[in-house]
């Protein structure tokens, strides 16, 4: 299973965005890292530096790596539609990023190694591929054991004050949720403009 595994609050000080969760490193040292990060700002970016950093913050944000995120993209620009929202869509219907967003999780990371170590079941079966793409109608939920309960249900109490998407339903009781719909623009708040990326990898 391949992941980042670097030093996460050096490249949340390097785009200026909080791409794994809150960091207290932004609120200390809001600039970039290095020697010279006080004044990387100054410099101005060329078109194609502006657009891998879009590119580099949406990879990070959802924890795919390089070869993962070019055949995302090579699947929505497959499809019919708009090529952006489809990418979107792909990344957050990720197994982990779903965990995530019905709270079995307070990180990306976290809720990916939930779905790693076995504690999730999609539609009654036990999946542990973070990268599962799951579709409307899929009922996520934890597994009975005591040990994914007891993770479960402290999750959940890090996260009861999040809001819930609205392409999700969630029974905090059983700690099962629902995808309702496929997510739209409006339900996904990327960091990044997507339509630099697209203009990226379609050069």
């Amino acid at each position: 299973m391949a992941r980042y595994t670097g030093p996460k609050d050096k490249i949340s000080r390097r785009f200026g965005v909080a791409l794994f969760g809150p960091s207290k490193a932004l609120e200390r040292r809001s600039f970039p890292p290095g020697q010279h990060g006080v004044r990387a700002g100054r410099r101005k970016k060329s078109d194609y530096a502006v657009a891998l950093g879009e590119k580099q913050k949406l990879r990070f944000q959802y924890g795919v790596l390089e070869k993962q995120f070019r055949s995302y993209y090579a699947e929505a620009s497959r499809r019919r539609g708009i090529t952006g929202d489809l990418l979107l869509q792909i990344l957050e219907l990720r197994l982990d990023n779903v965990c995530y967003r019905l709270g079995l999780g307070n990180t990306r990371s976290a809720s990916r190694q939930m779905v790693n170590h076995g504690h999730i079941q999609v539609n009654g079966t036990r999946v542990d591929i973070a990268s599962y793409q799951c579709k409307p109608g899929d009922v996520i939920s934890v597994q009975d054991k005591p040990s994914s309960q007891q993770l479960g249900l402290r999750y959940m109490d890090l996260t009861q004050a999040v809001p819930l998407k609205e392409w999700l339903t969630l029974d905090r009781a059983t700690m099962t949720g629902r995808i309702a719909r496929t997510p739209e623009n409006d339900d996904m708040d990327a960091q990044v403009n997507v339509q630099l990326v697209v203009e990226l990898y379609s050069r």
